[in-house]
């Protein structure tokens, strides 16, 4: 007798955010989840920071990382008033939407800390939230990499779990955590079986990181990536030299990918699009068969792994 058939449909958003405008971007994710209900998508998710956006000037503005560099500070301070407190008003008109709609939403956002430890602190943060409303999780990026450290604080363990949305086990990371070993096995012992990798954008090297995670995790991968032009960069501080204003600094990528690491969909190309798919999870009781890193393949007799939260 075959195994009957559990799906549930997901839906990515891969577009441009209203550029370090919280409150534009804010109507934006909520006509995007609007529409990605529409087509009975389950769970939407959005790329890394894309409340408000990825602050991409740091990599493509020569003098982003100047010392006490005016124009420089003058956006980050844009930034910091555009990012989100949570619990705060953008957080519950997300959380509205997603009741309203009977959606899970996975965002990327840059958070504020207002108030109590660390406060005034920036950090690159994951909000998942229910179907009804629920803020199910809050997962800080661990090690912001390299030039982001400018701008963001480091993590911790708390968030480094899997929740459950429509009966499914939701997990995700940001960027550069699917190359810390030990942040993967956390999220792989949590039980997930859809995981949300959230990037900028997602070019060949991050293609091959999303594939292997969910090879590895025996679970299905929603890479998320977004859409950002020259255009988009920050007036105050100068263009990348010999860029056109409609050349793209961030080029999409987005892909939907099956526990077995084959494509579900995409990758996408540099458009802004809503990739939709239905995922069968039986396939990672199918998969298990040859690798299950949370089982016996993991020799518990052999090896202890703890986390300090």
């Amino acid at each position: 007798m075959s195994m009957t058939s559990r799906t549930i449909r997901v839906a990515i958003v891969q577009g441009s955010p209203e550029f370090l405008d919280l409150a534009g971007t804010l109507r934006k994710t909520i006509s995007l989840a609007e529409k990605a209900a529409k087509q009975g998508a389950q769970l939407v998710c959005f790329g890394e920071t894309w409340l408000p956006g990825y602050p991409a000037w740091l990599d493509s503005c020569p003098d982003a990382a100047l010392w006490d560099h005016a124009p420089a500070k003058e956006v980050f301070a844009r930034l910091r008033a555009n990012s989100v407190a949570v619990p705060g008003p953008a957080t519950q008109a997300l959380s509205e939407a997603a009741a309203r709609l009977k959606i899970a939403i996975v965002i990327g956002i840059n958070e504020r800390v207002d108030s109590g430890p660390g406060h005034g602190t920036l950090y690159n943060s994951i909000l998942t939230l229910g179907p009804d409303g629920a803020l199910l999780n809050r997962h800080r990026k661990l090690v912001p990499t390299f030039t982001e450290r400018l701008v963001w604080g480091q993590g911790d363990a708390r968030g480094l779990r899997s929740v459950e949305a429509h009966g499914v086990r939701v997990g995700a990371l940001v960027c550069w955590e699917h190359w810390m070993p030990l942040a993967r096995q956390v999220l792989h012992n949590s039980g997930e079986q859809v995981h949300i990798a959230l990037w900028p954008h997602v070019h060949e090297m991050l293609q091959i990181a999303s594939r292997h995670y969910a090879f590895e995790g025996r679970c299905f991968v929603l890479a998320a990536g977004q859409i950002l032009r020259v255009r988009d960069l920050p007036a105050e501080l100068k263009r990348p030299e010999g860029m056109a204003p409609d050349d793209l600094l961030l080029r999409g990528g987005s892909a939907i990918i099956g526990a077995d690491g084959k494509y579900v969909a995409g990758p996408l190309g540099a458009e802004e699009q809503l990739l939709v798919a239905d995922l069968d999870l039986t396939q990672i009781d199918r998969e298990s068969m040859t690798l299950d890193v949370t089982g016996h393949y993991s020799r518990p007799d052999l090896f202890d792994f703890a986390v300090k939260a």
